[in-house]
């Protein structure tokens, strides 16, 4: 083994403990231990006393510095050290085979005692540690009868059919098993405050039945002892160390580790808060969940000192560990009863929220009749879900949500909670009145859930005032601190905070969005094929066959299948021109293709009553004000006089079309545009050009030359280059076009529509 490397957080050996840094008192090396026993630290194989505890010469009559240096045998006599040797060559595991009975000499004469045993890394080897008790009373108890001890304990835990049941009958077990005067059941919250949660007493002791105690009580380093280490006596809380020679190991430097030590003293803090509670003696036995600190059974006795025999300590350990597994598995039948009903509910909700028909904030919310909803999976006071435009509350939701919506997108998680608004939050807490807590799911496009709850006034009894940790109390020359002397019942009302958010209720929470992104993604693969579907319908099935002229025409789905408002039209007027369109409405999916949808045949009835370009897009302008207030469109209309090639031409906030002459040449048409249809300024402007014989018309929508790599001068200049031709009576093909055009990482939906004169 290495050496070992000191926790530089701990307090160094020596340094005086007070309050204000006991939570760094190495406890699981005091250097000394309690004097109702003796320690040996022995070397192996030759069993040479290396450490012993200085009251070693009180129960075996042998002066510490006889004993160091000395083997086993001259402090123990032979017969013992034999029968120590021959347990040590037998078993691997010494701490599951404590104790053994073994004779040793002492002043009084031959004296049974029980020998504890265990081993300690020091630097690079290990000692053998043998703790000696002498047991006092009747000894009834041996490590084989142990279960015996607590069979009736165990048929009783076993029939109990609550959780408070349990905690009874394991109080009153182990105050039968061990005669303390008191034994509680103290159960840890989160934060490791600790509550009485079940008692044994003598009848004329007052109940401390409810009592809360705070975390400090019991520092984070006495935490984790209890977890390696899982009972602990203090046979007399008024009892003076005895100190372990030498307190450093000679070869590491090192104090003796005491984690496994039976006999191992205990922090003064904590002998002087029991004496201030008027503890005479004090036992704890751990209990775990998962190898954590779940809760510890307490035993304290008030009327003197008082020692159990290790037989006794170890049929209280069994009960305890027992307990332990009885209250695991209770709790996790609990949790898995709780997680079922919550996946029947997640699954009722998540099939709601596969309905097409409405929105996803509908179908969570808004489902009268149903006996399930958002409330059923996490209890709450209200509920609502913001998205896809639309505000679904149920129960009690304050109005303005605004600045709730901008603090969970500044969030730095999807699933947030909050149990103290007004202390965690307060400037958000100012905007929601009412609402002490919350818990908010994040989904995409700017989707959220919300569960508000309201302040759930409590109070809590405590053993004393927790915020007076201690007093001042002189001792000779110095003053320090002491551990708090009130544990009168103390009240305080908690407020502004909500009942808080259960493991159970945050997984349902998990849970449900991680499933909703499931939904949501099949609800836009549904959007965009209905989206898709709509698009596809209302373009032109072919195109107008003039003679003379020729029309094509592409539409482009943006990548990943996201369909938009863009559109291309081309239709013979009542006066024989040829009109062609090319128009984009604002947004993407299945709202922008059916907005597309009434434009687009809006416009083509204006244009097929004989309305000219400007007036057509003047009329559609109107009937978007009036009838689609949250939509808007850029529209190109060209009329073409087939004959001459005179063209009309009227643009809606749309980029401007290329004219293409004769003899290979391509550049944008120099004219005003208009704003877009749906904040119009009324009639739009016309300009007039013509088509030459060889020459075209190219529209297109902004897709084709604005994206997030390249800016619009840019692609404009790339979409006239693509239609320059050295020789002009070499054609351009517009997928050709589309290919050298087209930005891979454009968000949007390309149309392109070109219209061409022959040269003949």
């Amino acid at each position: 083994m290495g050496e070992a490397v000191p926790d530089v957080s701990l307090l160094a050996p020596g340094e005086p403990v007070d309050l204000d840094n006991c939570a760094r008192e190495p406890i699981h090396v005091p250097g000394s231990v309690q004097p109702h026993g003796v320690l040996l630290a022995v070397s192996e194989p030759d069993f040479t006393v290396e450490h012993v505890s200085q009251n070693v010469v009180d129960l075996l009559g042998v002066q510490v510095e006889d004993a160091l240096g000395a083997r086993l045998e001259r402090v123990l006599g032979t017969e013992a050290a034999d029968m120590v040797r021959a347990h040590v060559r037998t078993f691997g595991n010494l701490r599951q085979r404590n104790p053994i009975v073994v004779p040793a000499r002492t002043p009084r004469g031959r004296v049974e005692l029980d020998a504890v045993l265990h081993r300690v890394a020091v630097a690079d080897r290990t000692l053998l540690v043998v703790e000696l008790e002498e047991s006092t009373g009747p000894r009834p108890f041996s490590f084989p009868n142990t279960y015996q001890a607590v069979r009736d304990a165990m048929e009783r835990l076993s029939a109990s059919g609550s959780l408070t049941e349990l905690y009874d009958v394991a109080a009153q077990e182990v105050r039968t098993l061990t005669g303390f005067d008191r034994v509680m059941i103290y159960r840890f919250d989160a934060e490791y405050n600790g509550e009485v949660v079940a008692e044994a007493r003598r009848p004329d002791l007052n109940s401390f039945l409810g009592l809360h105690y705070p975390a400090s009580d019991i520092p984070p380093q006495a935490r984790a002892l209890y977890e390696q280490s899982w009972i602990r006596l203090i046979a007399d809380v008024g009892y003076t160390p005895s100190r372990i020679v030498p307190g450093l190991d000679p070869g590491s430097g090192q104090p003796l580790d005491l984690t496994h030590s039976v006999l191992r003293s205990v922090s003064p803090i904590h002998l002087e808060y029991l004496g201030n509670m008027g503890v005479a003696a004090s036992m704890s036995i751990s209990l775990l969940r998962d190898g954590r600190l779940w809760g510890l059974i307490a035993c304290h006795h008030y009327s003197g000192p008082h020692h159990p025999p290790f037989g006794v300590r170890a049929a209280a350990e069994f009960l305890g560990s027992s307990l332990s597994l009885r209250l695991v598995a209770r709790a996790e039948e609990d949790e898995l009863q709780a997680a079922l009903a919550a996946e029947a509910t997640l699954v009722q909700l998540l099939i709601a929220s596969r309905d097409a028909d409405r929105t996803l904030a509908e179908a969570l919310v808004g489902r009268s009749g149903s006996d399930v909803s958002l409330r059923t999976l996490v209890p709450a006071h209200g509920v609502v879900v913001l998205g896809d435009g639309q505000r679904q509350a149920e129960g009690e939701v304050p109005e303005d949500l605004g600045a709730l919506t901008t603090w969970l997108a500044e969030q730095a998680t999807d699933v947030t909670a909050r149990t103290a608004l007004a202390d965690q939050e307060p400037d958000l807490a100012a905007t929601l009145p009412g609402v002490a807590g919350l818990l908010a799911v994040r989904l995409p496009e700017d989707r959220v859930i919300v569960w508000f709850r309201h302040e759930a006034v409590r109070d809590v009894s405590w053993g004393g005032d927790p915020q007076n940790k201690a007093i001042a109390r002189r001792e000779g020359d110095s003053v320090r601190l002491s551990p708090r002397k009130s544990f009168e019942k103390w009240t305080q009302t908690v407020r502004g905070q909500c009942t808080p958010w259960t493991p159970q209720e945050l997984r349902s929470a998990e849970d449900l969005r991680r499933r909703l992104l499931e939904t949501l993604l099949l609800r836009t693969r549904w959007a965009l094929t209905s989206a898709e579907t709509v698009q596809r319908s209302l373009l032109p099935a072919t195109l107008p066959e003039v003679d003379g002229w020729q029309v094509h025409a592409r539409y482009v789905p943006a990548p990943g299948g996201r369909v938009g408002g863009d559109w291309y039209d081309a239709l013979t007027l009542p006066d024989g021109r040829l009109a062609v369109v090319v128009g984009d409405v604002a947004g993407h999916g299945l709202p922008a293709a059916a907005a597309m949808g009434q434009l687009r045949n809006a416009l083509r009835a204006f244009l097929l009553r004989g309305d000219s370009p400007a007036q057509a897009l003047r009329w559609t302008d109107v009937v978007a004000r009036q009838t689609m207030a949250t939509d808007m469109a850029t529209v190109v209309v060209a009329a073409v006089d087939r004959a001459t090639g005179d063209v009309e031409l009227a643009i809606a906030g749309h980029p401007r079309p290329l004219l293409l002459d004769a003899v290979g040449g391509a550049g944008l048409v120099e004219t005003r545009v208009d704003r877009p249809l749906g904040v119009g300024s009324g009639e739009p402007p016309t300009h007039h050009l013509r088509i030459e014989p060889g020459g075209g018309l190219v529209l297109y929508s902004d897709g084709l030359v604005d994206s997030r790599s390249t800016n619009l001068r840019a692609g404009l200049a790339r979409l006239v280059r693509a239609f320059q031709r050295e020789d002009p009576t070499r054609p351009v093909h517009i997928d050709h076009v589309l290919r050298e055009c087209t930005d891979p990482s454009s968000v949007d939906d390309v149309t392109l529509l070109l219209l061409c004169r022959d040269l003949d």
